[in-house]
């Protein structure tokens, strides 16, 4: 191999692309990699000049001047190519050509700007660590801290310094590191109770395991202080007791009352609302009753004051009097130090709604009595009477005159509760009310399911009108979600096709007395959707055929009911 061609070979093996040219600024040279970077074939170049040759070239200029012109960025159509034009001189320093070596730098300059999200991606996400009030640790696959956020300095002790490059048991006073664990089975652990740092604080540990495509690459700590929790827990309780005292949401204008006898109903508990009389509501289970007990503190001069709900049927026997009338200080094992404020307490100025009194157990029954008569309440394990200033409602569903025959309500309280006594018609007496009931509801189911329901036929309506409503207002609102549940996601009006057989839920209606009636339909529904399921072998798509609903609907109430195959998902 002569010179000339070895100086060909070694200049066609660089990944440059190499040009050069004479004194009269022709193509003498090309080697393969400028050809390919340019497009352009080396026979279509060679003795022309290179002006003609290639766009946008300075090997010219360079050519003229005799100035280099190092390191320039140029664009060749999609290609970014960073270039040195150098003159070539002989031996008296004549110019006698220039040569042009470049190579495309888009794939390196989209490494660097990676390279570069990377790093901001790095600092983003340290960024977010420390911010966030949970304390985090971050641990390498073997187990090893690699990072800790400010937070996990404040709840163990340790500064990032003390822990970083060092097993995870570094910060552990009493327990198992859960880091290393994960490190041997890879799977996450979650309310692992351990004792940290120095000062051995309680904390509860979640630690999950980090993959990169399929591999261990190590494992993230969410360290929660006990105390903390147990801190938040208790402005909990607090909130949801205010939320508690600030649920008196309805008014009178929310009473739908068309019917003779429901418009009876509103205009006594307008005029006694005005006064500080005693109500009982009366009525069967669903004809809101609590619509009504809301509305008549919202119409009475104590409506800026608290409005205290209770459902004497849902807190449990052994609590019903604490909750009532407060504890003191060590009234028993498990009261809080300070003691606790009773229902009836905090009820004072304003109204206390007791809901299902027929429910209340006899021993409380004698205790609210006295509160009625002497407007005193003792606390439980206390000698001191607290003055009480609350207006009471009371509503029930039973029959409390003859609970008093049987000896099961106090004739004295029942009294006491009855002195001002509004009787709510069921929903099968007030049937005028149920072209308007159904839009209401309409309009209060579409902000809970994301619907646009605009009404419903005259042909589904006349079916409901023609159902006696053995549940009420709270049965009719069951059957109208069911019926927009039945419904596809463009429809737009509630025909008679979507509203459920009525015939099948008649019978438990006679049941509502024992539980909730919503409930109840609930389970029915269950049940029905299990047999079918167990009929078609659990094919979804015959169920739904066999059902008259659609796949989607079905899907929707079996994870509602919580219907699932034993060992599948639904």
């Amino acid at each position: 191999m002569d010179r000339a061609e070895l100086f060909q070979t070694v200049l066609d093996s660089i990944i440059e692309g190499v040009i050069l040219i004479d004194k009269d600024s022709k193509i003498t040279f090309m080697n393969k990699q400028a050809s390919l970077m340019l497009g352009i074939p080396v026979s279509q170049v060679i003795n022309k000049s290179v002006t003609d040759a290639i766009p946008n070239t300075r090997l010219h200029i360079v050519l003229k001047t005799g100035v280099p012109e190092v390191n320039r960025i140029q664009q060749l159509g999609n290609t970014k190519i960073i270039t040195t034009r150098i003159p070539i001189r002989d031996k008296t320093g004549a110019i006698i050509g220039a040569v042009a070596i470049f190579r495309d730098i888009t794939s390196v300059q989209k490494m660097a700007e990676e390279v570069t999200n990377l790093r901001e991606i790095e600092v983003l996400l340290k960024t977010i660590i420390e911010s966030t009030s949970d304390a985090i640790s971050v641990a390498d696959e073997n187990g090893r801290i690699v990072m800790v956020n400010k937070a996990y300095t404040k709840i163990t002790g340790f500064s990032a310094q003390d822990v970083i490059g060092k097993l995870a048991t570094v910060d552990i006073a009493q327990g198992e590191s859960m880091h290393l664990r994960v490190a041997q089975t890879r799977q996450p652990i979650y309310g692992a109770r351990l004792l940290v740092g120095p000062g051995k604080r309680e904390v509860i540990v979640d630690v999950t395991p980090l993959f990169v495509r399929g591999e261990f690459k190590g494992s993230v700590g969410v360290i929660h202080d006990v105390s903390e929790i147990a801190k938040l827990t208790k402005e909990l309780d607090e909130v949801k007791r205010l939320i508690r005292r600030m649920g008196a949401k309805y008014s009178f204008e929310d009473i739908i009352a068309e019917s003779s006898k429901m418009k009876i109903a509103v205009t006594q508990a307008i005029k006694v609302a005005s006064t500080p009389a005693t109500v009982l509501l009366r009525g069967e289970s669903g004809t809101g009753k609590e619509l009504f007990a809301h509305a008549i503190h919202n119409a009475s001069d104590r409506r800026d004051k608290p409005f205290v709900s209770v459902n004497c049927a849902a807190i449990p026997e052994s609590i019903l009097e604490s909750e009532l009338f407060g504890y003191t200080s060590g009234a028993f094992t498990g009261a809080k130090k300070e003691g606790k404020k009773g229902l009836l307490e905090e009820a004072h100025r304003g109204t206390i709604f007791f809901d299902e009194i027929g429910k209340m157990p006899l021993l409380l029954q004698s205790k609210l009595l006295r509160f009625l008569e002497s407007k005193e309440i003792v606390p439980v394990g206390g000698t001191k009477p607290v003055r009480i200033d609350a207006r009471i409602i009371a509503a029930t569903n039973m029959n409390l005159e003859k609970m008093v025959q049987e000896g099961s309500f106090l004739p004295d309280l029942y009294f006491r509760l009855n002195v001002f006594p509004i009787f709510l018609p069921p929903l099968r007496e007030r049937k005028e009310d149920i072209p308007y009931l159904a839009q209401h509801i309409i309009k209060k189911l579409n902000q809970q399911y994301g619907r646009l329901v605009e009404g419903i036929s005259s042909d589904a309506l006349r079916k409901l009108i023609h159902y006696d409503w053995p549940g009420n207002v709270r049965e009719l609102e069951n059957i109208m979600g069911r019926a927009m549940i039945n419904m596809e996601a463009d429809e737009r009006i509630i025909k008679l096709h979507h509203i459920p057989p009525l015939e099948e839920i008649r019978h438990i209606s006679s049941i509502t007395k024992a539980g909730s009636h919503k409930q109840l339909l609930l389970e029915y529904e269950k049940g029905v959707i299990l047999k079918a399921l167990e009929e078609n072998s659990w094919n979804v798509q015959k169920t739904a055929e066999n059902l008259k609903i659609s796949i989607r609907t079905l899907y929707y109430r079996m994870k509602m009911l919580g219907i699932k195959r034993e060992g599948r998902r639904t």
